[in-house]
This record gives structure tokens, C-alpha cells and sequence, in this order.
């Protein structure tokens, strides 16, 4: 059983690499409009997540060199995984959690109807994927780009669109953060969030949108959604804690909102979500009690598959969100 679940992953990855080259033809039209293995993987020790509250270098995985012109691309070097998720919880923190009981309890936000009610920004604006098909960008930093079409931005720019198109009020910053100084992007970010809040109060929702960064040695992995007839990653929300020292007193609120969220979206995509994962950093989460990280997709995947991806997510988490309008 799990043999051929192996081989299946396999050509499902096979497949993906090959819908997704042609699909970049589409990307390019649609832009000039728009301006695994389950259960085998971990998340691996040396994994680097592209979220850190000191905001060290790029990891090795995001930096790696361009593959040559000759032989596999990095599309299919990257190496599949579906990281089994569902309503679980990857606690990196001292607190103890009880998941039932925050997700029976429920978000307290409610969402002011005709008003703008989620903000999505992007602290590590400048996050890309592997290139494949016409998805392609010139950058002397692998995996990053200032090139908005190719970015965590244009996943924002699609996370928007479906909640808009739900009915949902949403503002997308698509400002870049982390360039020329990756460090104090945080800094950056958060204070472009406060404006937003002082000037839309009735923002109670912020998704800070990421790719992240899965790699062990030359190993670059890319998460794969098992979801049928769609080349998909997989998708996960991240909270923060105070256990690092730094005020952060609504953390639980967020993980109550991003638990609520987890289980909508789990319901229609049952691959879909990693586990939830709780840090002991706060990362701008505290600047309102509705708060979250969302790590769509990591560097091994291509962009086709990340905006497949926050497609199958913003499918679930909508109908969840138009529960909270007023």
C-alpha cells in the first residue's frame, strides 16, 4: 500500500510538472488581465521556514542555484511530499493547546458588512516560486523576484480575488517589504498594517501572505494537495505566541480564528492544510486579535501549483468568513 502510494505521488508530480509548463501560457495572458508522499515526510529538522521574527539570510533552499540548461529542471528536481494535516496542530511553544475546545469556542471577530473587513500584505514580499513554463523571472537571488507577476503577490493578488468574488470587502497591499533590506521587514510591514487599521477600522482580519521554504541539504521539497484532478500545494496557517517575550496578549483569539479556518477549509480539501503551527514569536500578530501567517505552497513549487493552491483555500475558507460578517 504504501509502495503504490509512492508511485502515485510520483506521477502525480510527473503530471503536475507537465499541465503546469503548458499552463504557463495562460499565466502570461491572465497576468497582462490581472496586473507526495503522505505520511513518509515530516517537516525535516533542517527545514527553514521563510518567517522569522530575526529575519536571518535566505535559507539554503531559497537560494538555490538555477538549474542548467540541460538536464532536469528544478520543477522535477523538487522533490514531492503531502505533510499530513487536517485539524492538528505543530506547537513549537511551551503552552499547552486544546484545539477542540478553542475551535468550539470559535473566533470572537465579526466582520462589519460593505466595509473593508480583511487586509492581506506580504512582509517577504518578494518570495517566489520555482520557474516553470512561461513562469519565469531574472533575479541574481534564487527564488526571489521584485517582479510582481511572479511573487507571493500574485497569489495575494488571487487570495483577493476569490474573497471579493464571495462577497467579502478586501484590501491587498502589494507593496514590496523586504527589498533592498531584508532585514526589518517586520518592522516595515507592521507599521504599513497600523496605517491600514487606523484608516479602515472596521479591518479586523490580516493574512501576512508567504511562501515557505522546505529543504534538507541540496534537497528542495514541494508540498503537494492530493486533491483530485487538480496540481495543487498545500497550504498552512501560522500563529504566534508570546513566549518570546514580546506582548502578545490576543494569540489565542488567532488561533481560534485560524482553527476555524483550518476546519472550513479542511471539510472541502481534506489534503489541503498542513498542520497548523504555533511559534513562539508574534511576528505582526498582534496588531489585532484576527491575525495570521499563510504559507502557501514553499519553494519547491511552481507558481501554477501555489495559485492552485489559495484557490482550493479561499474555495473553503470563504463560505467561513461570510459566516463572521454582521
Amino acid at each position: 500500500m504504501r509502495i503504490g502510494r509512492q508511485i502515485a505521488a510520483v506521477g502525480i508530480a510527473a503530471l503536475c510538472i507537465y499541465v503546469l509548463a503548458a499552463a504557463g501560457v495562460w499565466t502570461e495572458l491572465e497576468n497582462r488581465a490581472v496586473g507526495g508522499i503522505s505520511g513518509l515526510l515530516a517537516r525535516p529538522a533542517a527545514a527553514v521556514a521563510s518567517v522569522a521574527e530575526t529575519e536571518p539570510a535566505p535559507s539554503a533552499a531559497q537560494k538555490a542555484s538555477p538549474s542548467p540548461s540541460t538536464g532536469p529542471s528544478a520543477a522535477e528536481k523538487a522533490i514531492p511530499t503531502t505533510i499530513s494535516g487536517g485539524l492538528k496542530i505543530k506547537n513549537e511553544t511551551k503552552y499547552a493547546v486544546d484545539a477542540s475546545a478553542l475551535l468550539k469556542a470559535g473566533p470572537s471577530i465579526k466582520l462589519a458588512a460593505g466595509k473593508p473587513q480583511i487586509l492581506i500584505i506580504h512582509t517577504h514580499s518578494s518570495e517566489a516560486y520555482t520557474p516553470a513554463g512561461l513562469d519565469r523571472y531574472d533575479t541574481a537571488d534564487s527564488n526571489r523576484t521584485e517582479d510582481k507577476r511572479y511573487s507571493v503577490i500574485r497569489v495575494g493578488d488571487e487570495l483577493a480575488a476569490r474573497l471579493t468574488e464571495a462577497g467579502l470587502d478586501v484590501i491587498h497591499d502589494r507593496n514590496i517589504y523586504d527589498y533592498p533590506s531584508y532585514t526589518g521587514s517586520y518592522s516595515r510591514s507592521g507599521e504599513a498594517v497600523q496605517k491600514y487599521l487606523k484608516q479602515y477600522p472596521t479591518i479586523k482580519i490580516v493574512i501576512d501572505l508567504h511562501r515557505d521554504a522546505i529543504g534538507a541539504g541540496d534537497a528542495v521539497y514541494k508540498t503537494v494537495a492530493e486533491e483530485k484532478g487538480v496540481c495543487a500545494s498545500q497550504v498552512m496557517l501560522l500563529t504566534g505566541t508570546d513566549e518570546s517575550g514580546l506582548k502578545n496578549p490576543g494569540w489565542r483569539e488567532n488561533l481560534k480564528l485560524a482553527l476555524y479556518l483550518q476546519n472550513a477549509v479542511g471539510q472541502k480539501h481534506p489534503t489541503l492544510m498542513r498542520p497548523v503551527e504555533i511559534v513562539p514569536q508574534r511576528y505582526n500578530l498582534h496588531l489585532t486579535t484576527g491575525s495570521l501567517i499563510l504559507e502557501v505552497g514553499s519553494s519547491g513549487n511552481t507558481l501554477q501549483e501555489a495559485l492552485a493552491g489559495v484557490r482550493l483555500f479561499a474555495d473553503g475558507a470563504a463560505p467561513a468568513l461570510r459566516a463572521l460578517v454582521k
